[in-house]
């Protein structure tokens, strides 16, 4: 089994290897890539990895990083900084588009923006939000 690093990739990779948002959220672990192949992550700390960067092996290959399809609540309203604000209130991860907020499908958070008038929209979709400015790249890594 190799052991892996992270880099920017500089050619194309090898392989890839497609994890959820939390899955890219590691330090140590054995991964599987898309085509099958078992190798091992292991990080100085605890990383969040982002899509499009790579896993270095040790023998020179790269495993490109992709984000997974996930199960996410899309946001579109009128007033989005003010909808951004709520959801950032409640520390949770959303990713910032011009014309609508993602979040992880989380019921407890479909109440909360209901009671705010808004209706989201269940959808399917890689994520990929913003990263916190505490957490690097997590928004739950900071002390109040």
């Amino acid at each position: 089994m190799h052991t892996a690093s992270t880099v920017a990739p500089s050619h194309r990779p090898a392989d890839t290897v497609t994890l959820s948002y939390e899955a890219r959220f590691l330090r140590r672990k054995v991964l599987t890539s898309d085509s099958g192949e078992a190798f091992l992550v292991d990080l100085p700390r605890t990383t969040s990895v982002d899509p499009g960067s790579a896993f270095l092996l040790d023998d020179g290959r790269l495993i490109g990083i992709h984000a997974a399809q996930e199960a996410l609540l899309e946001i579109r309203a009128p007033d989005l900084p003010r909808i951004a604000w709520h959801i950032g209130n409640r520390h949770t991860p959303c990713q910032i588009e011009a014309d609508r907020l993602l979040i992880l499908a989380d019921h407890v958070m479909r109440d909360m923006l209901e009671t705010l008038g808004i209706s989201p929209q269940e959808i399917i979709a890689p994520f990929t939000p913003e990263g916190g400015a505490y957490g690097h790249g997590r928004t739950h890594s900071h002390a109040h």
